[in-house]
């Protein structure tokens, strides 16, 4: 294992401790959407965002609980994305994570509840003391999630992707639907270290450019993944967008060119890196994990 896979399994358990800690247990009457939130959000996935959080914290010397507790928060939206995601209202996908899906794991009631439900425990959990002792720096991070999934993000772009279906879009609209869909998360996961370290305007933007250029090539290297990759190897179903007829850069300029770009948006997301130094070099092995990747 190299240094990078070591790292990002380092922090998929450090946010996988927290996110046991954090997620509600019972017996009681609210157990089945306990069990179902649980389901969701624990064993799986490669944690990239918490990964992302807790590596840009250290950037800026933040106590590693403080840094888990906020990316167990990103981990919780993300989880919720994706049980959405799967509904049979959205992409209706049977699989996620080599398992069934949280709606076929238990009903799809349940599965919108659960993913509420983790939505809403992202924003209890950021909003906790425990998480930052100034209530301000609380609340620039608890403004900048919601920027992040809602409708001028994540949210808004999986609008944008459902209407996309059956569509030829420009290269421009993609690129906007891919920022907002994917790349919201993203920009937030990098910024938040530098929200929690109180860093200073030019440290974050170069980490709020970094992301954007990360996530482009993230989504990118997905779609290619889509068409080239299989069930097994994702652990979720395989050519999904060509059947759905959805517009990717993939669709618009072909496989060749599609990593070419990739390619020039993951050595362009390091070089906004220089200012850290050596500091950043976990940071600078993502960008081109997100790109050499195979699932």
């Amino acid at each position: 294992m190299n240094q990078f896979t070591v790292a990002l399994a380092h922090a998929a358990g450090i946010v996988e401790h927290a996110l046991d800690a954090l997620l509600p247990k019972s017996r009681d009457s609210e157990a089945r959407l306990f069990d179902a939130m649980r389901y969701a959000a624990l064993g799986g996935g490669k944690r990239l965002r918490p990964f992302l959080v807790l590596n840009s914290a250290c950037l800026f010397g933040v106590q590693e609980e403080c840094a888990a507790r906020v990316a167990a928060a990103v981990e919780c939206v993300h989880s919720y994305s994706l049980v959405h995601d799967d509904l049979p209202c959205m992409d209706d996908d049977d699989l996620r994570r080599g398992r069934p899906s949280t709606h076929r794991q238990f009903d799809e009631a349940t599965a919108v509840l659960a993913g509420d439900a983790l939505l809403a425990l992202a924003f209890e959990i950021l909003s906790d003391s425990a998480t930052h002792e100034d209530p301000n720096i609380r609340c620039e991070l608890v403004r900048c999630l919601a920027v992040a999934s809602g409708p001028h993000g994540m949210v808004g772009g999986q609008m944008l992707d459902l209407e996309s279906e059956n569509q030829t879009l420009p290269a421009g609209a993609v690129t906007r639907l891919q920022q907002l869909k994917t790349g919201a998360l993203i920009a937030f996961s990098c910024e938040a270290g530098a929200i929690l370290g109180k860093a200073s305007p030019p440290h974050r933007q170069a980490l709020h450019a970094y992301a954007h250029d990360f996530g482009l090539a993230f989504q990118i290297t997905d779609d290619l993944l889509d068409i080239e990759g299989n069930a097994e190897m994702l652990g979720k179903t395989a050519g999904k967008d060509q059947v759905a007829g959805k517009s990717t850069l993939v669709s618009l300029v072909g496989v060749e060119r599609a990593k070419v770009q990739a390619k020039f948006l993951s050595d362009q997301a390091v070089k906004h890196l220089d200012l850290f130094d050596e500091k950043a070099d976990l940071l600078r092995h993502a960008a081109r994990f997100a790109i050499d990747r195979r699932a």
